[in-house]
Formats: C-alpha cells, structure tokens, sequence
C-alpha cells in the first residue's frame, strides 16, 4: 500500500512498499496573481487537465533522456492515473534548484535588465536556487553552496555538465515543432547505491518558459503542440 509523505504544491508523493516512490501530478501550477510562472514558489492557479499534461510531457522526455543514457529517477509513468513511479533520491541541502537560460526573462530580467533587453539570446546560463519558500528561492553561487556543505565545487559542475546537455535536448525536441524554449527548470539528486547524480521530479510545461511565434506557450497549449 502506498502511504502518502508529502502533500507538495502541484505534486504529492507516495512511499510504495517496494521501495520506489509515487508522484501524483496535481491541476495546480506555480505562479502570482492568477498568472502562471515557472519561477514562482506558490501555486497560482489551477488548470484543468494541468497534472495529466505535465506527466505526459515529462514520461516522453525522461523516455528519451533513458535512451541517451542520461541519469534520471524515472521508472515508468500511468498517465491516465496522472501518477509516475520513480527512485528514491537524496536531495542536496534541503533542496537545490537549477534554471538553464536561452533568453532573457523572469528574474533574470528584473535583475540585469538594464543590461540586456527581454528575449535577448543567452548562451544556456546555468543558475541554481535553494528551495526555501520563506526565504523566496535565493540564488547560490558554487562557492557558497561548497562552504555550507550542501554540495562540492566538483558535484557542481556536474550538475551544470548535466543541466547543458538535458537542456539541449529539450530545446532540440521543441525547436522541431516550432517552438522556442526561453528557460527550464531543473532538480537533481542523488540515486541508487553509487549515489549517481540524476535529474528528478518532472519535465513539463510547469517547469519551463515556451514561445512561438513570439507569444507564451501554457503548459497545457505545450503539451498539445508537443504530443498532439
């Protein structure tokens, strides 16, 4: 029997008797005000069908990450359950967070805006952030997540080497179907008896920003453009 042990923000998780777990994909995305966004550390909104989009976006994308022979949690999905069987990971720290940057946007316009104009090209910028919703999911530098023992410079760069390549991928698939990815967000942990370190939780709408044509793709819009 699984016995629930977080009820998270769009997402809750099962512990299954044989040692996996259980993501249960919720209706409700991230964002501010009604309005989604990728970047924020609160549910904004609820969209019918949301849970059900988001995993088969991140079923195909993990499935093809496999058959590259990229680390990932993922075992198999049931997408008419909305529910996605995955391997037990140690997370960093309490949590750690990392955005793959194509264009510019979100908080790294509000930051370095008068430096650069929105949509402007970026050479995948890697940022992390560690998970603290009271704190609002302060960013972190390398040397500050070594100093306070969350990861070592050299899990780092994994972590980036990581981020670079699944982020590449993502942004190939998309750009196929005409689509433009501006940034993703990802999280990463560690797996299996050698610790490997691997891409966990989910890959979909909620967690990156889309265009085409110039105009933002939702996360349910992605799904059908993506899968049909």
């Amino acid at each position: 029997m699984a016995e629930l042990i977080c009820a998270g923000k769009t997402k809750d998780v099962y512990r299954l008797d044989d040692g996996n777990y259980l993501l249960k994909f919720k209706d409700d995305v991230t964002g501010e005000n009604g309005v989604f966004d990728p970047g924020a550390n609160s549910v904004g909104l609820t969209i019918d069908g949301a849970g059900k989009a988001g995993l088969r976006l991140s079923k195909m994308f993990f499935e093809i990450l496999r058959d590259r022979g990229i680390p990932t949690h993922y075992v198999s999905a049931d997408v008419n359950g909305t529910a996605m069987t995955v391997k037990p990971a140690a997370v960093f720290g309490r949590g750690l967070e990392v955005i793959c940057r194509y264009r510019a946007t979100g908080s790294f316009l509000r930051r370095y805006g008068a430096y650069i104009s929105e949509g402007a090209p970026l050479d995948a910028f890697v940022e992390a952030t560690i998970k603290d919703d009271a704190r609002q999911d302060p960013f972190i530098t390398d040397d500050a997540l070594e100093m306070l023992g969350i990861l070592s410079k050299g899990e780092y760069k994994i972590l980036v080497d990581l981020t670079k390549r699944i982020g590449a991928v993502i942004k190939d698939v998309l750009a196929k179907k005409g689509l433009d990815l501006y940034d993703i967000k990802f999280e990463f942990g560690k797996v299996g008896a050698d610790s490997t370190i691997a891409l966990i939780d989910e890959i979909s709408g909620g967690n990156m920003r889309v265009y085409k044509n110039g105009k933002r793709v939702e996360p349910l819009a992605l799904e059908r453009l993506v899968l049909g």
